[in-house]
């Protein structure tokens, strides 16, 4: 494994007029004006903004987040015609069990720079050295560093890229899968349709959405559930819409502005993490930013299409009469956009055999939750090396 990887090297290097160009855009600003009503009811709150691009432009380097980056190994590998970025730290042990990572919108690799090392080389934090993996994250296609696809493509379509990339690529005789967001319906199709050498998932999202046969209707549970789900949802899914229908028209905005992208992207990391609080997003100011980079450098246009699949139902829907035979491990928190699920709908498309609830937190689980996350995840796959 991994002695003829059949992907090139690859090393993040932003020219210097690029960044140039940003700062001149960051300091001629035009700002909104804001409701009279409390910070973050209609949308990122100026205030946040306003601190977060006076950081930006007079302290936040670029530079440093590069460096984060290429502090392990990235390489591109051709698939379909497109490359696609990932990133590749080998883990620690006589056998370390491969493990591919995979990010949503509006996150990015840089939700698991924190999480890279731990998993990959737990001796270095406490750990054991058996329990190390190899730890592949690739960048979903059109976002960061990936190619875009031609027009928009479905998760159930970048699956196969993926499996290719851990068979054929790196040649993995087994290996095992996470993800959250669009990562975790990724990971759900990868199970399904490919589950060639995939011992086993991790999610911090119920992705599939099954089918409800006449002959098991819903329990009185989760009926009750879902009418919890659609009053948490309720008000935060419009992007759904617009990414989804117009999102060329969005594009030129996100693609001129460098705080219009910002505050399109921060205000999911607040909504999605602390709801209804006047508090700064709950992450490290500087990988905030280095995530907003990624969209800002490479554009955000192709990064929407994928929502064209959840407008038409196929994104999500469990095709009739299957289910995920691979074993299903999930971790839920509580301020996630979806409200934790009861086991009973979970198991309709999943083999869930385990599920943890964490007492808080919300739904960039590894950025916000690391430690937790590296041990829930650790936990579940030491019984399928």
């Amino acid at each position: 494994m991994y002695k003829d990887i059949k992907a090139t090297s690859f090393r993040i290097s932003v020219p210097d007029e690029i960044l140039t160009d940003l700062k001149d855009r960051l300091s001629k600003t035009r700002w909104p004006i804001e409701a009279k009503a409390a910070p973050w009811t209609y949308g990122a709150s100026l205030a946040y903004m306003r601190d977060t691009v006076d950081y930006w432009l007079n302290q936040y380097d670029w530079r440093t987040s590069e460096a984060a980056l290429n502090r392990f190994p990235n390489y591109k590998a051709t698939l379909d015609g497109k490359q696609v970025h990932f990133i590749l730290e080998r883990g620690s042990g006589p056998d370390p069990l491969p493990l591919i990572l995979t990010h949503g919108w509006p996150g990015s690799v840089v939700e698991f720079l924190d999480v890279i090392e731990p998993l990959a080389h737990p001796e270095r934090f406490g750990g054991k050295a058996e329990d190390g993996f190899t730890v592949v994250v690739p960048s979903l296609p059109g976002y960061g560093f990936s190619d875009p696809p031609d027009a928009p493509i479905a998760p159930r379509e970048i699956a196969p890229l993926w499996s290719r990339l851990m068979l054929d690529v790196l040649g993995c005789d087994r290996y095992v899968a996470q993800g959250g967001d669009w990562g975790g319906i990724v990971t759900s199709w990868l199970a399904l349709d490919h589950p060639e050498r995939l011992k086993a998932i991790h999610l911090n999202i119920v992705g599939f959405n099954p089918e409800i046969p006449d002959d098991d209707p819903l329990t009185a549970e989760e009926e009750d559930w879902q009418r919890r789900n659609a009053a948490r949802r309720d008000g935060e899914i419009a992007y759904h819409q617009i990414n989804g229908t117009k999102p060329q028209t969005l594009s030129y905005g996100l693609t001129d502005s460098p705080v219009g992208c910002a505050a399109w992207i921060l205000e999911k990391f607040h909504g999605w993490s602390v709801p209804g609080r006047d508090v700064a997003p709950p992450f490290d100011r500087d990988h905030l930013l280095a995530n907003v980079m990624l969209y800002w450098l490479n554009g955000s246009n192709a990064a929407a299409w994928l929502y064209t699949s959840l407008l038409d139902g196929s994104g999500r829907r469990l095709p009739k009469g299957r289910f995920v035979d691979i074993p299903t491990a999930m971790l839920l928190f509580p301020a996630d956009i979806a409200v934790p699920a009861p086991d009973r709908w979970i198991r309709r498309s999943y083999n869930l055999v385990q599920r943890h609830d964490a007492p808080s937190g919300g739904h960039f689980a590894a950025f916000e939750k690391g430690p937790l996350f590296v041990e829930d995840v650790r936990e579940f796959f030491r019984s399928y090396r």
